[in-house]
């Protein structure tokens, strides 16, 4: 699936369950309140939609040569690049359900003990998703990545100012990386969810998601972009 399909999905999986977490058995114990936080206020739920929709791109980070690599420039292509050798090239370890539970717990630890990686990964999170839902100028990276600079740090500082806490940063986290692996299961290519054991799992290619191609682009697309919206609008309808 191309960028901006798993963003849009990233972020309406996330308004569809977001407020789903709270209602999770003890989720009222101290304990349980420190993971999820006040996740039904506007601000956060809006916060959690970019990140949940950055975090639906990280898995391609395996490639180079994805417009997502461009996001920041220089920063991220070579981040890129360090994670198409770790993880084997694209599509392999980065598309698998032990990279999802990885980048999830792994924020979780993170984010809980070091308030500056905490705010890297926030950063980061919301420049991949505008930059996979099309900010930028086309044809222009550093251009493109210095409007990303830009817009990344006017909402990072605006959520700040509102006083999103993140708290239900690793949820977010490891919920995008799922919603991209289950997104490209669905296209002709697979993915090797159950890695590091081989075999992919794909839809027959007369029946997946042709990447990039007519359905995508011209219905895909289109429907997500209007889930989106709709989600939105629901969960910051008063009453």
């Amino acid at each position: 699936m191309m960028g901006h399909s798993h963003a849009l999905s990233g972020a309406a999986v996330w308004l569809a369950i977001a407020p789903a977490l709270t209602a999770l058995p003890g989720v009222t114990s101290p304990e349980l309140a420190t993971l999820t936080g006040p996740i039904l206020s506007p601000s956060e739920l809006v916060a959690g939609a970019l990140v949940c929709a950055g975090a639906a791109m990280l898995p391609d980070l395996d490639h180079p040569s994805a417009t997502i690599a461009q996001t920041f420039g220089p920063a991220t292509y070579y981040l890129s690049k360090g994670v198409n050798i770790i993880s084997g090239g694209h599509r392999h370890a980065t598309h698998s359900l032990l990279f999802s539970l990885a980048a999830g717990f792994g924020t979780f630890f993170l984010a809980g003990r070091f308030s500056v990686a905490r705010d890297i990964i926030v950063v980061l999170m919301i420049g991949l998703a505008l930059r996979a839902i099309g900010f930028g100028v086309p044809g222009k990276t550093i251009t493109s990545a210095v409007v990303n600079v830009g817009m990344t740090g006017a909402l990072f500082v605006t959520f700040l100012l509102l006083g999103v806490t993140y708290s239900w940063l690793a949820f977010a986290i490891g919920i995008g990386c799922l919603v991209h692996v289950f997104g490209d299961c669905l296209t002709e290519h697979g993915c090797p969810v159950l890695w590091p054991l081989k075999g992919k799992w794909v839809l027959p290619y007369d029946i997946g998601i042709k990447t990039g191609k007519t359905f995508e682009n011209k219905i895909l697309g289109p429907a997500l972009s209007i889930v989106v919206i709709a989600l939105l609008c629901l969960r910051l309808m008063p009453g």
